[in-house]
């Protein structure tokens, strides 16, 4: 049995849990480096019964699907991975299981990166570091507007933070109810008074049909030239040509992004070079204590399903 875990960055998966029993009747792998197009990755992968993989940092279309001959098991960490094709593997009688996370850390980070935002963490820690002393001036929390796009579990988390910060806090998404608006203590607008109300914006969506490119340049126009848009979900839902020139021309005052259209964000992309911006490599879900469940329970995928009994079946 050889099993490939793919996209461990920071070389934690062995780590973390406790793989000596599939060791023993096999091979584990580790991948800690992007493995790049896909053909990269069906070479590398040939020959593998079984792949770990970390939500969407490689995606596994049919077309990928075709070519590992040897593919019986693909584990995701997360209970959803959008860039996995279930009906393929489901075609190829390749089964694909997930693992549950622990906590919110995603909205976690979202609440730094607007925190980091609103008073200008990175920009003064250089600015001591480089001798100087208090150049820049920052903005308080307490009765700005918060705009929650998607008011799910993470939606409602980064408003309840919100309104304990004693935040004027609204939502909107398409189908967003007022009894679900009044459940979580915010008051539901139209999307258009969600976009120009908003002193922040964070989004809190899955990435779907219906949500790529639903923030675009006629939504970026219609912000205020002081506020911040936070983005912790997915990179495509935010038209990223659009928001680059927003940025620059200062439409908007800001962004904190976790989330790219291309992952690992290329060394030479303007997002980069952009003062106004507050950039993480896609670690909303990357704790130790996130992690640590998500691998033990791929050992418990894995364990399940060689003994017939498959676990957490996402294409079933």
């Amino acid at each position: 049995m050889r099993i490939a875990v793919l996209d461990d960055y920071q070389n934690v998966s062995q780590r973390l849990a406790d793989w000596s029993s599939l060791r023993d009747g096999g091979q584990v792998d580790v991948f800690d480096k992007y493995l790049g197009d896909e053909d990269a990755v069906a070479r590398a992968l040939d020959g593998y019964e079984i792949i770990v993989c970390m939500r969407e940092r490689t995606p596994v279309p049919a077309t990928l699907i075709e070519r590992l001959g040897a593919l019986k098991l693909i584990v995701t960490t997360g209970m959803r991975n959008r860039s996995i094709d279930m009906d393929a593997a489901r075609d190829r009688g390749i089964t694909v299981c997930g693992t549950s996370g622990l906590g919110a850390p995603a909205g976690e980070l979202a609440w730094a990166l607007i925190i980091s935002l609103m008073k200008n963490i990175p920009a003064d820690d250089l600015s001591m570091r480089n001798g100087e002393w208090q150049p820049n001036i920052g903005h308080s929390l307490g009765g700005k507007t918060l705009s929650v796009i998607g008011l799910g579990k993470l939606g409602a988390y980064a408003a309840r933070i919100g309104l304990a910060f004693e935040m004027e806090v609204i939502a909107w998404s398409q189908n967003l109810t007022d009894a679900r608006a009044a459940e979580v203590g915010v008051r539901r607008v139209s999307k258009e008074e969600a976009l120009s109300e908003a002193d922040i914006l964070t989004i809190q969506l899955i990435l779907s049909d219906r949500s790529r490119g639903l923030i675009g340049a006629p939504e970026l126009a219609l912000m205020k030239p002081t506020a911040f848009l936070v983005n912790t979900s997915r990179g495509p839902i935010v038209d990223e040509t659009a928001l680059i020139d927003a940025l620059k021309e200062k439409r908007i005052a800001g962004a904190g992004l976790d989330v790219f259209d291309v992952e690992p964000l290329p060394v030479s992309h303007p997002f980069r070079s952009l003062s106004n911006t507050i950039l993480t490599p896609h670690t909303g879900y990357v704790t130790e204590e996130n992690l640590t469940q998500m691998y033990a329970h791929a050992v418990e995928n894995i364990t399940a399903f060689v003994e017939g009994n498959p676990i957490r079946v996402l294409n079933g």
